[in-house]
C-alpha cells in the first residue's frame, strides 16, 4: 500500500489569479498533441503543418467544449435544465471524456470540409495523438484527489482523501486509467502505425481498446454520487459510453481488414 502524496491544486497563486495543476494538464495535453503531430506529419505525406494546426485548433475546442457539455447532459441533467448557465461555471469542474470525444468528432467534420479530407482519414491521423493526453488528464484528477476508486484492503491501494476529505485505502483509479487509456494505448496504437495500415483500422483500434480500458477500471471506481449504479448493481454511466466504443471499434476494424482483402 502506498501512501497519496498531497499536492496542493493551486500550482501558483498570485494573488490576483492562481494557476491550478488540472490546467497545466490540460496545456502539457495540448502540447503532447503538437509534438506528436509533428512527428506523424513527417510520415504523413498528404498532410501539411497548416492542416496540423488547424486540426489541432478544432480538435482543442470540440474536446473542451464537448467535454464540459457532456459532463452536463450524461452526469449532471437535471441541474444543468434548471440552469443551463452552468455551462460556464468551468471552475466548479465537471469534464467528460465521451462528451469530449463527441466534440472532436463534430470538430473533425468541420475541419475536413475546410481542409477537404475524408472523415477516417483525419481520425486515423489523430488517433495516436490522443492517448498521452488523456494521461496527462488523469494525472490532473490524481492531483485534484477526485475520481477514486473503491475502498479496498488490496495491496495495490492508495491511503488517500477523496473530494470530502475523508481517508481510506483507495484504488488509484485515476492512475490506473492514466496508465492504460493514456500510456498503454499510445506505445500500442504509435507502433501499430508505424506500418501502413487499412484506412478506418486506427480510429478501431483506439476505440475499441480505450472502450474496453474504460470499461474494465469502471468496475474498482467510484460512480458519480448523483448517478450511482444505473443497473445490476455495477453498471455506471462510463461503462454504458463505453460499450458503444467497443462494438463500432471491433465492427471497424472487422470492415478495415475485410475491405482491404477485397481490394
Amino acid at each position: 500500500m502506498m501512501k497519496y502524496i498531497v499536492i496542493d491544486p493551486v500550482m501558483l497563486d498570485l494573488g490576483f489569479v492562481q494557476i491550478h495543476w488540472y490546467g497545466v494538464m490540460y496545456l502539457l495535453a495540448f502540447t503532447s498533441v503538437y509534438l506528436l503531430a509533428n512527428v506523424r506529419l513527417k510520415t504523413n505525406t498528404g498532410w501539411t503543418r497548416k492542416q496540423v494546426e488547424d486540426l489541432i485548433f478544432y480538435g482543442a475546442l470540440g474536446a473542451v467544449l464537448g467535454g464540459r457539455l457532456g459532463y452536463l447532459i450524461f452526469y449532471n441533467l437535471p441541474s444543468f435544465a434548471a440552469n443551463p448557465l452552468t455551462f460556464f461555471d468551468f471552475q466548479s469542474g465537471g469534464m467528460s471524456f465521451h462528451g469530449g470525444f463527441i466534440g472532436v468528432l463534430i470538430a473533425a467534420l468541420i475541419f475536413n470540409r475546410k481542409a477537404q479530407k475524408t472523415f477516417f482519414e483525419t481520425m486515423d491521423f489523430a488517433a495516436p495523438l490522443v492517448p498521452l493526453g488523456l494521461a496527462f488528464g488523469r494525472i490532473g484528477n490524481y492531483i485534484n484527489a477526485e475520481l477514486w476508486g473503491k475502498v479496498t484492503t488490496s495491496v495495490f491501494g492508495v491511503y488517500g482523501p477523496d473530494q470530502s476529505g475523508e481517508w481510506a485505502v483507495r484504488y488509484p483509479s485515476q492512475l490506473y486509467e492514466g496508465f492504460l487509456e493514456g500510456i498503454v494505448l499510445f506505445v500500442v496504437l504509435w507502433i501499430y502505425t508505424k506500418k501502413p495500415r487499412p484506412v478506418m483500422a486506427t480510429s478501431a483500434v483506439f476505440l475499441t481498446l480505450y472502450g474496453l480500458f474504460r470499461f474494465i477500471i469502471e468496475f474498482v471506481r467510484v460512480p458519480d454520487i448523483q448517478l450511482g449504479y444505473l443497473a445490476f448493481g455495477w453498471l455506471t454511466m462510463g461503462q454504458l459510453l463505453s460499450l458503444p466504443m467497443i462494438i463500432i471499434g471491433v465492427y471497424l476494424f472487422y470492415k478495415a481488414n475485410n475491405l482491404n482483402k477485397s481490394l
